[in-house]
């Protein structure tokens, strides 16, 4: 977004140049690389619980998105580094292979022989990756408001700037802040509360459409991305477009610090329970959050952070300043499954290949991943209940082996 007001570029540059008193600093997650290299006797038994199905298609995406970048881009793995031309052949040839399904030896001794694995620190240097699930939430809606409809799902305003830090100063690399102009200066943008109670939006962003439930709502904007089914029988797929930069707060967490749930049994479902038995709560439960998100619409979705449609079972969301973009990963943990009343009645191990291609605001540090189950009724089950401890792994093809997959 451009400023239109010259002085608050002027601002900008005087509060910056001199330091970074006024940034919010992200935590410092690690101080060491996120990723190690193991050698072959420690690698793990790779195996797929989905027998490659869905594989070929989240792989294909990587590699459209890898050919958008420059061919001789870096992509950390631990210490090392591979161009974007090598991740190209590495995905290329494990897709070879795996388009002839092979069986759990020959895969392995296929890996072993031609692929480098390295394994996330995980959180505090334990090797443990807590794996969490999202989904594609599917609304009602219309793109006018009425009775039934009447909460705004709105784009990005009118008066938010993205100011990338990076032009003032190159030690502000990777820094931004988000904000708007008010009187010659630049103030934060205004949070949840603000934005649902006052009216403040008014004339600065126009809803895309108007959804009937505020709760659904909310957790649209968690999840990211997600289908509004428009009550003159079209549908439209929403995209994450933008945040009012306030930090993320989860409610979950609240809502077992203030008792309301217990940890044990904490879940997006008994977070919909609650609010549902006690309304007088919801604008306080759901303000303790003051991030927002303002989307916009896309042809096709979900979309990940990588600008590609995301595979339900294999793409998934890790923090990108630390593991490599559109890499081949594998993990370890557990799903659900659930029966045909929708309860879950036991927790299966859960071991396949996944690919890096998305990312979320709470996803930080070498010890977070999020996985993409998809839409209906499985997925938001799944999604809404899955928090276990696993592994991740990422593999990428040995230098010295890329002759053979000429």
């Amino acid at each position: 977004m451009i400023i239109r007001n010259i002085n608050c570029f002027i601002i900008i540059f005087v509060l910056f140049a001199g330091g970074c008193a006024a940034v919010k600093k992200e935590p410092s997650v690690i101080k060491k690389a996120a990723l190690t290299r193991i050698s072959s006797s420690e690698y793990p038994v790779f195996t797929d619980d989905m027998f490659y199905d869905g594989l070929e298609h989240s792989i294909g995406k990587s590699i459209s998105y890898l050919k958008r970048v420059p061919s001789n881009r870096s992509f950390m793995f631990g210490k090392d580094s591979f161009t974007a031309d090598h991740l190209i052949r590495s995905l290329q040839y494990f897709l070879a292979c795996i388009k002839a399904k092979p069986s759990k030896h020959d895969l392995n001794e296929f890996i072993r022989s031609d692929f480098l694995v390295y394994r996330s620190i995980g959180s505090n240097g334990s090797g443990k990756v807590l794996f969490t699930g999202y989904y594609e939430p599917i609304l009602e809606g219309g793109l006018r408001q009425s009775d039934e409809f009447r909460f705004p799902v709105y784009a990005w305003p009118d008066d938010l700037a993205v100011i990338d830090l990076s032009l003032f100063s190159p030690k502000f690399s990777g820094k931004k802040i988000i904000g708007r102009c008010f009187e010659n200066t630049v103030v934060p943008y205004y949070e949840r509360r603000e934005i649902e109670h006052q009216g403040c939006l008014e004339g600065k962003a126009e809803p895309i459409a108007w959804v009937k439930d505020l709760v659904d709502l909310f957790f649209l904007q968690i999840q990211g991305s997600g289908k509004i089914c428009l009550d003159n029988g079209k549908t439209i797929n929403v995209h994450y477009h933008t945040s009012n930069g306030r930090p993320y707060r989860s409610i979950g967490k609240y809502l077992i610090e203030k008792g309301k749930i217990p940890r044990s049994e904490m879940s997006m479902q008994k977070i919909r329970a609650y609010l549902r038995d006690n309304p007088e709560e919801l604008d306080t439960v759901l303000h303790y959050n003051p991030s927002y998100v303002f989307f916009k619409i896309e042809n096709d979705g979900p979309l990940g952070c990588l600008n590609v449609k995301l595979t339900p079972g294999r793409s998934i969301a890790l923090d990108r300043k630390l593991f490599p973009k559109a890499a081949l990963a594998f993990i370890e943990t557990k799903k659900p499954l659930i029966d045909g009343a929708g309860k879950i009645h036991l927790w299966k191990d859960y071991n396949r290949f996944v690919l890096n291609q998305d990312t979320g605001g709470a996803i930080l540090g070498p010890g977070r991943g999020d996985i993409f189950f998809g839409n209906g009724i499985y997925a938001e089950i799944a999604a809404g209940h899955m928090q276990h401890p696993g592994k991740l792994y990422f593999l990428v093809l040995k230098p010295d082996a890329v002759d053979r997959t000429s």
